[in-house]
């Protein structure tokens, strides 16, 4: 009997037409059937202020930080904005980490997909990503990496992948992703 894994996806830029959430959504497509990939929002979340976590957190907190927590594991697909994650991610970060001893992502198994128009592919954020997915003990993969350079071009109108290439090794990093998760899911 096979499991599926439901995977909380997590989109770093807010914009509505952001390239990332255009690559969100060609992955819950490409996702292989092992894999139940949910879009989780995250510009809803007020800024985590420790002293709201100490008398009343706000709903939001509450409602994502359960929500997170029913996940098998958690993907990140971002942008890269001045060599690091977008504020909106490293908060959702924060707010999944509190209060001490209480994180959500402690121990779920993850990866990161970056990407830019340009051709460093955010680089800088899926590493800066890295770093803080340690502290938070959520075991990212390692390979393959997911750099998606010159994502503009890579979609039509309509937001629909267009690039063959770029579905070829989607659907590949995702069977790693699923590989992954079976790997490192706490039984």
């Amino acid at each position: 009997m096979s499991t599926t894994r439901t995977v909380h996806v997590f989109v770093g830029s807010l914009r509505k037409d952001a390239f990332s959430r255009k690559l969100a959504k060609a992955l819950v497509a490409l996702a292989p059937a092992s894999l139940k990939l949910e879009i989780v929002e995250i510009g809803q979340l007020p800024l985590y202020n420790p002293d709201l976590d100490e008398t009343s957190p706000p709903e939001p907190w509450t409602a994502f930080r359960q929500r997170v927590k029913s996940a098998d594991a958690v993907l990140f697909v971002t942008p890269e904005y001045n060599r690091s994650v977008p504020a909106a991610l490293k908060n959702a970060l924060d707010v999944g980490s509190r209060p001490s001893g209480q994180s959500v992502w402690d121990g779920k198994p993850g990866a990161i997909v970056s990407a830019s128009p340009g051709a460093i592919s955010g680089f800088g954020a899926n590493h800066h990503l890295r770093q803080s997915l340690v502290f938070v003990n959520v075991p990212a993969m390692q390979q393959p990496e997911a750099y998606i350079g010159g994502v503009a071009a890579l979609f039509d109108a309509d937001g629909n992948l267009t690039n063959e290439g770029t579905r070829t090794f989607l659907t590949t990093f995702l069977t790693a992703f699923a590989a992954w998760i079976e790997a490192n899911i706490r039984r």
